[in-house]
């Protein structure tokens, strides 16, 4: 098929893709002194630390309408990912951009896709497009597959601190307060509906990574591609990878160090691990 052009909001990473038309399109974090645009300029590691001395309000922010006009372009096709709408505004603007564009050339085809989810599950899923387009399929038919495969992509997290979710509503305080007392790990989901959805609770790394093993296979993981993204915890995201291999010898497991709006919310310590079922 013809090229067409991948766009997505920085939750899912990724800045660049080898042999695509990719375009990111960054979210914003903000302070009532700082701004953090989650662009390739970012410093991760000095927000993180700026965020972490803050005492004020924090909070993030969605692109506009504006932004994903540009990043459909003038002309051409388009698959456009979006962090889940049940966190996020992302995914209506993307959606009145298109309708703009297509106002301007009906000819057009974009796709806009509601993740449910965000960060390394955002990954599988552009992968996942990526994949139908060297195989051969058409617009159309990647469009499907990518809708179909998300039927079967699941988002697990681990967090040592709650603080910036609770601050934006995105988890109840008293919750929130559970991360991070005596080494005590919140351990979730992204649920069907795209919120997020509290599983339990891990003491320690050791028991944390069991427990999001556990959970995994429960959730029908077999060893198909996994995705670890970590905020400032690779040696976690390391153990967590080499227990995959270990238990499925033939998975396809990668680690990756978060990006401004993941980090933001995964805050210092924490774990986002995307898989398929």
């Amino acid at each position: 098929m013809d090229q067409f052009r991948i766009a997505a909001d920085s939750s899912c990473n990724l800045l660049a893709l080898d042999g695509a038309d990719f375009v990111s399109v960054p979210l914003t974090i903000r302070t009532d002194a700082e701004e953090f645009r989650d662009d390739a300029s970012l410093d991760v590691d000095a927000m993180v630390a700026a965020l972490r001395a803050t005492k004020g309000r924090s909070y993030s922010a969605c692109p506009n309408i504006a932004q994903w006009e540009e990043a459909f372009g003038e002309r051409g096709d388009v698959i456009a990912f979006t962090i889940t709408s049940g966190l996020s505004g992302s995914y209506n603007a993307a959606c009145a951009a298109k309708e703009i564009c297509r106002q301007r050339d009906p000819s057009r085809r974009i796709h806009v896709v509601d993740s449910l989810s965000a960060g390394p599950e955002i990954a599988l899923l552009i992968e996942k497009a990526l994949s139908e387009t060297r195989a051969g399929a058409d617009f159309d038919g990647v469009c499907r597959a990518v809708q179909e495969y998300r039927e079967r992509t699941r988002l697990l997290f681990a967090l040592e601190s709650m603080h910036n979710l609770a601050q934006n509503g995105r988890v109840n305080r008293l919750v929130a307060t559970m991360a991070g007392v005596l080494g005590i790990r919140a351990v979730g989901q992204a649920s069907a509906e795209g919120t997020l959805e509290m599983l339990g609770k891990a003491r320690g790394a050791r028991r944390t990574r069991q427990l999001m093993l556990s959970e995994m296979e429960r959730l029908g993981y077999r060893g198909g591609s996994a995705r670890i993204g970590h905020c400032q915890n690779e040696t976690l995201a390391l153990e967590i990878r080499d227990e995959i291999r270990r238990r499925f010898p033939a998975a396809d497991a990668q680690i990756h160090p978060l990006r401004g709006l993941c980090s933001y919310y995964a805050e210092r310590g924490g774990i986002m691990l995307g898989f398929e079922t």
